[in-house]
């Protein structure tokens, strides 16, 4: 048995069952993991809220043994990023970072440089202080020299979408939304 704290991201939500959801979140701590939160979909739930995409949270996690899936059992709001979730273009814009960043990044493999990465582009988002195509390429190209992924690529453009696309060998379901909004 296993009781531990992580502050976290929350990249992705899956339904399961009645009442559970399956979380995928981009930990300081350890890296991207999947979670299973029980009974939040219910309406008398209490986490369901701090749990939504996007936000920041602080998670306490029990895990029964070696190899099990980590049950979340508290949650502590920290960070919103309410400004974001008000405009569309940039709310598809953060799921637009969320898969990246959950399709590049190894299961249970830390990296704080992208976890604050990710963090400082979603206040960003939020803050609307600045060019939002500059920072997403921006983000792009951080993302994958933090990853190992750089060398002497011109990454120009949409360059490096497309680029991201032959490392997963598949299509960005994002990609086609970024034109629209940014343009």
């Amino acid at each position: 048995m296993r009781h531990r704290s992580v502050t976290a991201l929350i990249l992705k939500r899956k339904p399961v069952g009645e009442a559970d959801m399956l979380l995928t979140l981009f930990t300081q701590e350890e890296g991207k993991m999947v979670v299973k939160a029980k009974g939040i979909r219910k309406i008398t739930s209490r986490r369901g809220a701090s749990l939504d995409l996007f936000n920041l949270c602080k998670v306490a996690l029990y895990e029964h043994s070696s190899g099990t899936m980590p049950i979340v059992t508290e949650v502590q709001l920290l960070e919103v990023y309410a400004g974001m979730k008000q405009e569309l273009p940039r709310v598809g814009i953060a799921y637009h970072i969320c898969e990246l960043v959950e399709g590049l990044l190894p299961e249970r493999q830390a990296s704080e440089d992208v976890f604050h990465l990710t963090k400082r582009i979603l206040t960003s988002l939020s803050s609307c202080s600045e060019s939002v195509a500059q920072s997403v390429h921006q983000f792009e190209l951080s993302l994958l020299t933090s990853l190992g992924y750089v060398g002497s690529q011109d990454l120009s453009g949409s360059r490096a979408s497309l680029f991201i696309e032959e490392i997963l060998e598949r299509k960005l379901k994002t990609r086609h939304l970024l034109p629209q909004l940014l343009g």
